[in-house]
């Protein structure tokens, strides 16, 4: 039986992500973690002459969400730009995975339309952290695979 070589498992923080918007594309530094998900939605369907309670599909949500260092202005100018103007500015996030020691190579991932939900923090004061950071939340309305890993070189036996 084959199974994946360790070497082949990929590092969470080789990386990279970026943030684009109007145009302008910036990588972010601060980032933490990051993760964007696909939530596939269904619905019970129940017949009579089974117990037997069958799921059909019938949509997916997209969100995603991440933790952050303080500092970066980027998303407290969005929420900025909300609280001002009453339009929420749209984004777009790149996240690649790039971890130089697999065989496997990299995989790109662009998500497109990104909105910020949740909470985002305008200010923060912790005498019991030595490092700020914050988590925040994000939907999208599509995605699309820019480069996909390969199989690894080799398997072991």
């Amino acid at each position: 039986m084959a199974y994946l070589l360790a070497k082949d498992t990929v590092n969470g923080s080789e990386g990279r992500v970026y943030i684009n918007q109007g145009g302008r594309s910036v990588e972010v530094a601060g980032m933490r973690n990051i993760r964007a998900d696909a939530e596939i939605q269904s619905q019970d369907m129940r017949v009579i002459g089974t117990r037997t309670i069958q799921g059909k599909k019938n949509g997916v949500k997209l969100t995603g969400k991440g933790n952050i260092y303080y500092g970066s202005n980027i998303f407290t100018d969005m929420v900025l730009q909300y609280i001002n103007t009453g339009q929420m500015p749209d984004f777009d996030i790149q996240i690649t995975n790039q971890d130089p020691t697999t065989t496997i190579g990299n995989q790109v991932m662009a998500y497109y339309g990104c909105t910020l939900t949740g909470t985002i923090p305008l200010s923060i004061l912790n005498d019991e952290e030595t490092m700020l950071n914050y988590d925040f939340e994000f939907a999208y309305t599509r995605v699309a695979r820019l480069e996909a890993f390969k199989s690894p070189a080799q398997l072991g036996n």
